[in-house]
């Protein structure tokens, strides 16, 4: 390619020529100069030609999504804490090593390594080296008080379908519920491209029914409405920064003062598109009684968390009234103890009503068109199906030739993502209504591991689990 551009351009700009064919592959001035050198080698010697290492060199079986969603229920099955050895033995069952063609067992660096790049961090404990945060209490309080109660009621106007893809039916004139997870995916070094997309066990991905129009942010909702009116439709979105990301001016007490300012006034950034940054006030909040309460005065400038929870307590909310004893405007590090609501004024804050059911921008956004928005509890990939859809489509990416072209890329990620079949779209999606059922009858991270695994195919754990962990000796 390089001698067909140069010759193209009558044998001038050699320089120019080999950066503009490296630039076509994303790459650099390094290759550029490794095409001189090729060609130079070439004229002088035409058997001497460069040999593609694809397939020579080595990459880590973790690139396989599958395999590592194995290695992390296997983790979470030992329970809180893990070893690295936990991976060592695992891969040296004779299962594994014939699966993955091993000739010799991992070392536990590696496994360490592998640990490292899963999530996992090393900590000193009691019992062991490695956590998740599956069980940091947070997280639990989250999924076992928010999000399982929120999702059972959803199930009983959804669809829902047993082990070989059937549906089953609902009560006369109920109306289906939809749920739609989605997820975004990170792009990684070199020439790529990013794939996100919403799925349902439904109709799979997201697109319109003749399959022309697919699902981008805003876009979603229109095909939604355009071609399922007649549904009532869910969003279900990882717990990630970037989709709890709350409009600038939403209620935070994070970097509140306790008193007015006595310079400069406590206001809110706002990044625009082109640079520039303004300030603006903080949007007003909310007193017990429902009326709103504006965190300026007349002047415009801030009262101060203390005055603002003095004027709440004259409205009637139950907190510490600072008038009357000393509270600290924040704990060291702002690391309250464990259950505290009123240790400090911003925990307070913090704590109160209108801060805590703050909605972000992609809530307020969806709401406002009639669609609800939940989002998954963090660390639970095992919650949400996608994940599993998206490593079959990433298994049969692999299978396509090795290409940096970009029309390749769009080509084979779409062919690969059309290739996962609705059937194991159902199948992923029953796995992840096993685990939302161990947890809600109580079972910690690696008793639903186990349970998930001894009743595959089951959407529903049977009545026995509890008496059957205890048999197994499984905590």
């Amino acid at each position: 390619m390089f001698l067909r551009v140069y010759k193209s351009r009558g044998y001038v700009n050699w320089m120019e020529c080999s950066v503009a064919v490296a630039r076509t592959a994303g790459k650099g001035k390094w290759l550029a100069r490794r095409l001189r050198e090729w060609c130079h080698d070439f004229v002088q010697d035409e058997t001497k030609l460069p040999t593609h290492t694809y397939g020579k060199f080595n990459s880590s079986i973790l690139e396989d999504e599958d395999l590592a969603q194995e290695i992390h229920l296997h983790l979470q099955s030992k329970g809180k804490y893990v070893r690295a050895l936990e991976i060592v033995h695992f891969l040296e069952t004779p299962e594994m090593k014939q699966r993955l063609n091993l000739k010799k067992p991992i070392s536990e660096r590696t496994a360490q390594r592998w640990m490292h790049r899963m999530g996992y961090r090393w900590q000193r404990e009691p019992k062991g080296q490695y956590k998740d945060g599956h069980e940091r209490q947070d997280v639990v309080e989250y999924r076992q008080m928010i999000f399982l109660p929120a999702w059972l009621k959803l199930e009983s106007w959804t669809r829902t379908w047993d082990g070989d893809g059937v549906e089953t039916s609902l009560p006369g004139g109920s109306q289906h519920t939809r749920t739609v997870s989605a997820q975004p995916y990170a792009k990684g070094e070199g020439a790529s491209l990013m794939f996100a997309d919403f799925v349902s066990p439904d109709y799979g991905w997201l697109r319109s029914k003749d399959g022309k129009q697919e699902a981008r942010a805003t876009r979603a909702m229109d095909i939604l409405n355009e071609h399922y009116p007649d549904e009532e439709h869910v969003f279900v979105y990882d717990n990630a920064t970037t989709h709890l990301a709350r409009r600038p001016d939403a209620l935070s007490a994070r970097k509140m003062p306790l008193y007015p300012p006595k310079e400069k006034n406590f206001l809110c950034e706002v990044k625009h598109g082109d640079g520039s940054i303004s300030h603006i006030q903080m949007q007003n909040g909310t007193f017990p009684n429902g009326t709103p309460q504006s965190f300026y005065d007349e002047k415009g400038w801030f009262k101060g968390m203390k005055k603002i929870i003095e004027e709440r307590v004259d409205k009637g909310a139950k907190i510490p009234d600072p008038r009357r004893q000393r509270i600290l405007a924040q704990c060291m590090k702002f690391k309250c103890p464990p259950g505290q609501k009123d240790c400090c004024c911003r925990r307070i804050l913090y704590s109160q009503p209108d801060f805590v059911h703050q909605k972000s921008i992609l809530e307020e956004h969806c709401e406002a068109r009639g669609f609800k928005v939940m989002f998954f509890p963090k660390f639970h990939c095992e919650l949400n199906f996608i994940k599993q859809c998206w490593g079959y489509a990433k298994r049969v990416y692999r299978e396509f030739p090795a290409s940096s072209a970009e029309a390749d890329l769009v080509a084979n990620g779409t062919a690969a993502l059309n290739a996962v079949p609705i059937s194991s779209m159902r199948k992923f999606s029953i796995r992840s209504q096993r685990f939302m059922d161990a947890y809600r009858r109580g079972l910690n991270g690696s008793q639903a591991a186990w349970a998930s695994k001894k009743y595959r195919g089951h959407r529903v754990l049977p009545e026995s689990i509890l008496k059957e962990l205890e048999a197994a000796k499984v905590t």
